[in-house]
């Protein structure tokens, strides 16, 4: 069995369906359920016994400790987090509860439970720490792509505190030889992404008439990756990762956010053309976030040159899969946008956070 933390997440819900799809062993799956967690992302894994779904806090040692002794996993993935730049500027202290305070009992926890398995299982023991490439700050318009080895310069309360968890598991593979691998990836888009991040909102407020707002000049910079490129290259570096390294996880995609928006549009006004007109009619340029990386750049040659891993999608092919999946689940979006998907969950496990 592998833990999976944050698996009704955006990622870790494509994670956990992807590995269960490929024959992959049990999951067990603990999430908080805040508001980006939904259920209804694992809806075809109902009555599955191969998934086990539990409602907890990754900062919750006691749950921790109970479920590491009853399961005892064999890896651990770690996915939760609070993800979002803008809600980081403005709440700043859930992203360090959950990415620094809650990685650190989820390391406590899991070191305990690693000091307790014979030492073949502890050879074979893994946890990998999903972290993103935000850490690493911003590049200028002709500076060399992120590497493993680039300085951390976190610029946002949301990209300080994933550094943070970051240094934590490095350090617990040196200080305590717990062994860890850590993966930093670009920007991901694909289906069940909460529709606050930039894909999704375009779709979302496309297909509603609605403005579709751009920062600043809209040149900021991207490297975009298809999720289920990125859950494949969690498998590779979970089956075949050297233990205390990093591997840089990319999709060799530089886009403009502008040219992004312009190609949902482009899209959308092929798969779900508006009377009205062109869908790039809805542009609108707001006023920039604070602290607005330029650009983010992904060099990931090393998964490549070590573990033989490559994206695999296009961004065009990655693109057109994720218009029409938001095209064909709008029940999923409404749920979404109208907090139904919340309402299910606090019937089923009590009142959210």
């Amino acid at each position: 069995m592998i833990l999976v933390t944050g698996g009704a997440g955006f990622i870790g819900s494509n994670f956990v369906l992807d590995w269960l799809r490929a024959g992959g062993e049990p999951v067990l799956d603990l999430d908080a359920l805040t508001y980006a967690g939904n259920l209804e992302n694992l809806h075809a894994l109902e009555g599955d016994p191969r998934h086990r779904f539990v409602r907890g806090d990754i900062a919750d040692r006691g749950l921790l400790d109970r479920l590491l002794a009853e399961h005892r996993p064999r890896a651990v993935l770690h996915f939760a987090a609070e993800s979002h730049v803008d809600r980081s500027i403005h709440g700043p202290a859930a992203f360090v509860r959950t990415n620094v305070e809650g990685s650190f009992h989820l390391l406590e926890a899991v070191r305990a439970h690693w000091q307790t398995l014979s030492e073949p299982q502890r050879g074979a023991f893994r946890f990998l720490h999903v972290s993103t490439d935000e850490v690493y700050g911003s590049l200028g318009p002709d500076d060399p792509a992120f590497t493993e080895t680039h300085p951390y310069q976190p610029n946002s309360p949301y990209s300080a505190s994933k550094a943070a968890s970051d240094h934590l598991v490095r350090a617990w593979f040196h200080t305590y030889g717990l062994p860890v691998l850590t993966t930093n990836c670009s920007n991901n888009y694909g289906p069940y992404q909460f529709p606050e991040k930039l894909i999704p909102l375009m779709i979302v407020n496309a297909l509603a008439g609605r403005p579709l707002p751009i920062y600043g000049d809209g040149l900021n910079v991207r490297d975009w990756l298809y999720v289920l490129d990125h859950c494949r290259a969690i498998r590779t570096v979970l089956e075949h990762g050297r233990p205390g390294e990093t591997y840089n996880i990319g999709g060799w995609n530089e886009q403009t956010n502008r040219q992004i928006v312009e190609a949902v549009c482009a899209l959308l006004d092929e798969l779900r053309p508006d009377p009205a007109g062109p869908h790039r009619r809805l542009i609108t340029f707001v006023a920039d976030r604070p602290g607005h990386d330029r650009r983010y750049a992904i060099d990931a040659r090393k998964i490549e040159r070590e573990l033989g891993w490559r994206p695999q999608e296009s961004f065009e092919t990655g693109l057109r899969k994720t218009v029409r999946w938001y095209l064909a689940n709008q029940d999923w979006v409404r749920h979404v946008q109208s907090g139904a998907y919340r309402e299910w969950i606090s019937r089923h496990y009590g009142a959210t956070s």
